[in-house]
């Protein structure tokens, strides 16, 4: 078995372009090439979706975890195909099987266990599961365009 890799936030915007309001995960580890990843996301009052999204009662929009998941994935595949410092862009194809189980909320520490169905071309497929405390909060099934550098 080889050894796994981990991204921390530094590495994670040499990966893929995102940045403030909307790079929405801190870490990724548990890296195991292109097949399956942990990406965390540390959800503060702080972010600004938060003022407008049920303000006296802030939950993580849904569609904010499903990206974080993406996010992840997409480092995921930027770590172990090498690709910091390079041209990467990831464009979302499609979101199916989307539930949500559990608010997120400030102060909870949102977990995303990514596993590649389907990769190695242009278009990959991803499931996702996001949980907090170990509690499922949300899953999906997504695919993305990733426009590699050649």
């Amino acid at each position: 078995m080889s050894e796994l890799k981990s991204a921390d936030i530094d590495l994670i915007k040499r990966i893929i372009p995102h940045r403030y309001p909307f790079l929405l995960v801190d870490k990724v580890r548990d890296i195991d090439g292109t097949n399956r990843a942990v990406g965390v996301k540390n959800v503060s009052v702080n972010e600004p979706h938060f003022q407008g999204h049920f303000p006296q009662t802030p939950i993580m929009p849904g569609v904010t975890i499903i990206e974080a998941m993406a996010q992840s994935a997409a480092v995921m595949v930027g770590v172990a195909q090498d690709l910091a410092d390079k041209e990467f862009l990831v464009y979302f194809m499609a979101i199916e099987s989307a539930k949500f189980r559990r608010k997120v909320v400030p102060g909870d520490v949102l977990e995303m266990a990514i596993e590649t169905k389907r990769g190695g071309g242009k278009v990959w497929k991803f499931a996702g599961r996001a949980t907090v405390d170990g509690d499922l909060a949300c899953e999906a099934v997504f695919t993305a365009m990733m426009d590699l550098p050649a």
